[in-house]
């Protein structure tokens, strides 16, 4: 190390020793494949530190030329080692896995889901993109679950972008009971809980990644819901880090996927159905909303957006369609006045086909 240290300088040697300390780490990540890959990296490692102990105890090697010969070893050994070996091994080793192995390696490393204090079943209202009724669905199916007789709470976990406050008509702050938890506030007789309670009305959420994962746990764990059967989670639009931290952190009954018939909307359905699929959410079906324009005048219907595209995707991706909500002008008015269709028009054709969504989502889970 003397030698070393006579002929370089102080910066090269520390570029030297993360080198070699990233050759350490590798040989420990590949510890767990078989004996012949290992030994292969073993050589290449001693090999790579017993050249370079010759090169720099001769001494007459100067600076670029050590530097150049470094580079040039180790760039052999990821080419020759990682190319040539771990690709092969990786793919014959996942080629082997069963379904249930594959999602005990995928689990590594992320926490102990932990089920929410009085919630018995949690389902969670996505979509792809946004602007589609996700969270006006997400109002209507959970009021329309509480008039089958379940007991029902509503979370909204849009963080940027609330809606359930202004859907709800509710603008009061949520109070905290003796433990620190936030009591939600009612409104047509359910909990809701929203990051809209709690910022003014008009103020934008201008938080880095960090501060919006507390924002989740906050919400996830530090909200006083009273023994509800089941919990509508309004997620926000997207796969992004918020309905990955809440996936990884609570368990999930299901999902249901809300989309419109356009094309640009079902391209998006496709993945956020593959996130639920990669992360063992059971996906309970699919709700086509604006599905057909009904004229307030004379009730013809107008596939506006289109006809059959989302039942061709749902045979593709083996999902089933749990209902279809119509597009009528009724929705746009009730929900800006923060009172649900389903509720103020109970037997218009919208809250008709909301309430048997809600029905099917509760045989669902009553069949599990």
């Amino acid at each position: 190390m003397l030698c070393f240290c006579r002929y370089t300088s102080v910066n090269f040697f520390k570029e030297c020793c993360f080198v070699l300390s990233f050759t350490f780490i590798v040989q420990y990540h590949f510890s767990v494949f078989e004996n012949s890959l290992k030994f292969v990296i073993c050589l290449c490692r001693f090999r790579f530190v017993i050249d370079y102990t010759k090169a720099i105890y001769c001494g007459k090697l100067e600076h670029c030329f050590i530097k150049m010969l470094f580079m040039r070893s180790f760039k052999k050994i990821t080419e020759q080692v990682v190319k040539r070996n771990l690709i092969a091994f990786c793919a014959k080793k996942l080629s082997s896995q069963n379904g249930k192995d594959q999602q005990n390696v995928m689990g590594r490393g992320l926490p102990k889901k932990k089920p929410i204090p009085g919630v018995k079943d949690i389902i969670l209202v996505a979509s792809g993109k946004g602007g589609v009724g996700k969270s006006t669905i997400s109002v209507n199916i959970a009021l329309g679950m509480t008039q089958n007789g379940v007991k029902v709470g509503l979370l909204d976990a849009d963080i940027f972008g609330p809606s359930i406050p202004k859907l709800m008509q509710i603008n009061q702050k949520p109070e905290v009971n003796k433990d620190g938890l936030m009591i939600p506030p009612f409104n047509h007789g359910m909990p809701c809980m929203s990051m809209g309670f709690l910022i003014p009305e008009n103020a934008p959420v201008v938080w880095r990644g960090m501060m919006v994962m507390q924002a989740v746990q906050q919400l996830l764990w530090k909200v006083y819901w009273e023994n509800i059967d089941v919990l509508i989670v309004d997620m926000p639009p997207g796969t992004g880090d918020v309905p990955l931290s809440i996936i990884q952190n609570v368990p999930i009954s299901g999902a249901v996927i809300v989309s419109t018939p356009q094309d640009i909307a079902l391209t998006d359905v496709r993945r956020g159905v593959e996130m639920f699929k990669k992360m063992s959410v059971p996906v309970l079906g699919l709700v086509q909303n604006m599905s057909v324009y009904l004229c307030s005048n004379c009730g013809q219907k107008t596939h506006i957006f289109g006809k059959d595209k989302l039942e061709k995707l749902t045979k593709i991706m083996d999902l089933e369609i749990l209902g279809d909500v119509p597009l009528h002008e009724n929705i746009s008015e009730f929900s800006d006045k923060g009172t649900p269709f389903v509720i103020e028009s109970p037997e218009s054709l919208e809250a008709l086909s909301i309430r048997a969504i809600a029905q099917k989502v509760c045989e669902k889970l009553s069949n599990r």
